[in-house]
């Protein structure tokens, strides 16, 4: 049995031409699934590889379990190897500027005259309408699509603190790519599929849209909204950290109060039912507040712990790599990166068969598998070697 064999898309052929985050990130999500992804590449390697600053992570995040082949794309030779891989595969992810793959004559009306079972993924900014022509990117679609109005206080429109609308945006896509190939086995049929950041955006505060609808008022922005709860925040505590607290229905109110010996407040008539709670915040939180800062943030964690409350640290994304919770279980994977030190990052937040899926192939090297590929499409040694020689593979 191979490595892939028994996990759900053993079999499937992917054939991705993608880079940055979006386009990545189905095909890391179809790979960590078991589809074999072969990831195309120019001759120097994805410029994402090379990205500093806040756009470091961006590679070794979204392609693991890949192999990595480098063309030339505009030379015949190089057009040729990959009409032949997408020939026999099951799904082409492409998240490049509208119109580029068809200039290119690899776009879906070409490719599935000769692969008519092919699902073809693409990952653009918009969807179908006026602003299809656009490009555009994850902080383009927070602004335009209301998130960064809802992140930030008024005035202050802020992006979010990942890149959720490309990891977002990348996951409808394989919930696509998923949705068409269980169609295919009805139908023997392919077809192209399409999402976007744009309306990724839209889905993502469509709850906003709703309460508006609702309620007729505008939704605050998160820091100025009236939450639906009355304890629903970051609280400090005495040795000058903070941990997020919340009491989300009546029973848990009861609950809070016991723990934390308030029962003259448990039943309480100004504080018996959430809508009353919510109506007196401002006499309500002062003394939860200093309640809370009489105990030290491991104090009040312990506490809380025994409790069945929600609470949270407030922890930064270099603390989860040693978290105790995501390194069981095989939650977090081991990867070597380019300068060849490990890093351990998040494996896909699901469990199948009662386990997490697993790395079975490391972050790949600039054309790491481009003789390997070319070798099973009946390339020889000499082949290969001129096609290195005239820069159509990488060397």
């Amino acid at each position: 049995m191979t490595e892939t064999e028994h996990l759900p898309l053993s079999g499937i052929k992917v054939i991705e031409f993608t880079h940055m985050v979006m386009g990545p990130t189905v095909g890391v999500m179809l790979a960590d699934l078991g589809a074999d992804v072969i990831k195309i590449e120019p001759v120097k390697g994805d410029n994402t590889r090379r990205l500093v600053g806040s756009g470091a992570g961006y590679f070794p995040m979204y392609n693991r379990n890949k192999r990595s082949i480098c063309l030339d794309m505009k030379a015949a030779e190089g057009k040729t190897v990959a009409y032949q891989l997408i020939k026999e595969a099951d799904v082409v992810i492409e998240n490049f500027r509208p119109g580029a793959m068809d200039k290119l004559g690899f776009g879906y009306d070409k490719l599935s005259k000769t692969n008519p079972g092919l699902i073809y993924c693409s990952e653009k900014g918009f969807l179908s309408g006026p602003y299809e022509h656009r490009a555009a990117l994850d902080e383009v679609a927070q602004m335009m699509g209301g998130l960064a109005y809802m992140t930030g206080p008024t005035g202050r429109p802020l992006r979010a603190g990942a890149s959720v609308i490309d990891v977002t945006g990348g996951m409808f896509g394989a919930m696509a790519v998923l949705a068409a190939l269980n169609e295919r086995h009805r139908t023997g049929k392919g077809q192209y599929v399409k999402s976007s950041l744009y309306e990724t955006t839209a889905y993502l505060v469509g709850q906003h849209m709703a309460q508006y609808a609702v309620t007729g008022s505008p939704a605050n922005p998160m820091p100025e909204r009236i939450s639906a709860w009355a304890i629903y925040e970051v609280f400090d505590t005495k040795d000058d950290d903070k941990v997020f607290v919340g009491v989300v229905s009546d029973t848990q109110w009861v609950v809070f109060c016991e723990s934390f010996s308030l029962e003259e407040l448990a039943h309480h008539p100004d504080y018996a039912k959430n809508a009353d709670r919510v109506a007196q915040r401002d006499t309500l939180i002062p003394q939860i507040k200093a309640l809370f800062k009489s105990y030290t943030k491991t104090e009040l964690m312990a506490k809380l712990e025994t409790t069945g409350l929600p609470f949270a640290p407030i922890t930064r994304p270099q603390d989860l790599i040693e978290d105790p919770h995501l390194n069981a279980q095989d939650g977090m994977i081991e990867l070597t990166l380019s300068d060849g030190s490990l890093a351990k990052l998040p494996a896909l937040p699901i469990e199948m068969k009662g386990e997490r899926l697993k790395l079975h192939t490391d972050l790949p090297t600039i054309g790491e598998h481009t003789n390997e590929v070319l070798s099973s499409l009946g390339y020889s040694d000499e082949m290969i070697k001129q096609m290195k020689n005239a820069s159509i593979i990488n060397d």
